[in-house]
């Protein structure tokens, strides 16, 4: 499929409703049941929240950039935790829009989702979300979830990929955000898929320093990160792959509550989407998390050079 083809057609997309068909492929899908531009009203603002990483933060500031320059209020909430807390706030009215992953989203909706492709996860998602809520097209940009060793501890144990984790059933230790340990592109995943047992899951952060540092101090042996982390690289750690495709595609895809679903909204968000692509995604985080600079800062900089703002 060809992205830049298929998300060329979104401006037109951004205002109907439900399943919205071009020649490449599904652009749109409602999950609520409100019209395009019908049933919701961006008027009064929007308010955007975002999980507790960088890359979420800086998503959820340019989502602010955008409709800003299309003349919608804004407020971005930042930094405010896990799916287990936005969802719920998305659904009472705390907050109205959320940077979210096609894949990730759809495994903490339906856990044994079996979709991998992203027209299907699109419709699988359309049909697990809570009503009142749905996704807007996805854009060009991914960043998926990684399970990844040091060069040292592949050497040591013969790692290349998941599968290989299961000799060495209770002897390493995993470190990885708290709700990883429940989740099926997780440890229970691992589990049911690979048929690997760690010796010990350490709760500490989502591809932050908490879990880089403890991976380079030898304190976990495998830690989840996001595939967009500079640190990879640099580190020349090693990811490995996923031979039974345990983890979906994860291509960004903005979570809205109905109430706010307008043309306006639609539309905006869409040519961010036709504009941000992975490796631009990355360099923001590098940007963030190596410079330190500020997550606003870099989104606003980064909106007006692409032309999504003046």
């Amino acid at each position: 499929m060809n992205r830049r083809t298929l998300l060329g057609g979104l401006f037109a997309a951004a205002s109907v409703p439900a399943l919205a068909a071009c020649s490449s492929g599904i652009t749109s899908l409602d999950g609520g049941g409100s019209a395009g531009g019908g049933g919701g009203s961006s008027k009064d603002g929007v308010t955007i929240g975002t999980a507790n990483f960088t890359e979420n933060q800086v998503l959820g500031f340019l989502y602010a950039a955008v409709l800003e320059a299309a003349g919608v209020k804004t407020k971005v909430r930042p930094n405010l935790g896990t799916r287990e807390i936005l969802i719920p706030a998305l659904k009472g009215g705390d907050i109205d829009l959320l940077p979210e992953y096609q894949g990730a989203l759809l495994h903490y909706l339906s856990p044994k989702a079996k979709a991998t492709e992203e027209g299907e996860m699109q419709n699988a998602l359309a049909i697990a979300l809570p009503a009142g809520l749905q996704v807007l097209p996805y854009g060009m940009a991914e960043d998926s979830d990684a399970f990844v060793v040091t060069q040292e501890t592949a050497d040591k144990y013969g790692l290349a990929s998941l599968a290989d984790l299961k000799k060495e059933n209770g002897k390493l230790v995993i470190g990885a955000a708290p709700e990883v340990k429940k989740r099926e592109v997780g440890a229970v995943g691992l589990k049911d898929v690979y048929g690997v047992e760690f010796k010990e899951f350490k709760s500490l952060d989502s591809s932050g320093p908490l879990v880089k540092g403890a991976l380079k101090k030898g304190d976990v042996d495998v830690a989840n990160l996001f595939t967009t982390d500079t640190d990879i690289v640099a580190n020349k750690w090693v990811v490995l792959t996923d031979p039974k495709n345990l983890i979906p595609g994860q291509h960004i895809v903005p979570l809205i509550a109905d109430r706010k679903a307008d043309s306006t909204v639609r539309k905006a968000l869409a040519e961010l989407g036709n504009v941000l692509t992975t490796a631009d995604l990355t360099e923001l985080n590098r940007q963030v998390d190596k410079d330190k600079k500020d997550p606003e800062d870099v989104a606003n900089a980064y909106a007006k050079e692409k032309g999504l703002t003046k």
